[in-house]
């Protein structure tokens, strides 16, 4: 077995573990949705928003978070700067139909060892 074949297998096996570090998410990317899939989505945080002068709304913030997760899980999609991806809530289980879904933009994208670092932004209030 290869080093590259032995860090395939622990991305699966340890690092997108849905029992200890992943949850388990539907994502949707250009048109496509990828349901029930392991990521880990971390580094959540909030900070104002850069304004201009001439920007006179108030109360919005930044928001951004790393996406982790297997390029096969995507269907072999690696997300491109500038495009939207929707995730849905770790918490599926209430009962209003489809769930929560956060909508992102794509600010970077890395893919090594078939597994994707994906950074998002996002405007909340």
């Amino acid at each position: 077995m290869s080093f590259k074949d032995m860090v395939a297998a622990d991305n699966c096996s340890v690092f997108l573990n849905d029992v200890e570090m992943a949850d388990r998410r539907t994502i949707e990317y250009d048109g496509d949705v990828f349901a029930d899939i392991p990521v880990v989505l971390s580094g959540l945080k909030e900070k104002d928003r850069r304004q201009l002068m001439s920007d006179h709304v108030q109360g919005l913030y930044l928001v951004h978070a790393v996406l982790h997760c297997a390029l096969s899980d995507l269907g072999g999609k690696q997300p491109e700067k500038g495009a939207r991806l929707s995730i849905s809530d770790s918490d599926e289980s209430c009962d209003c139909g489809a769930g929560f879904r956060r909508e992102y933009y794509v600010a970077s994208s890395v893919c090594e060892m078939g597994m994707l670092r994906v950074e998002l932004e996002a405007i909340d209030e």
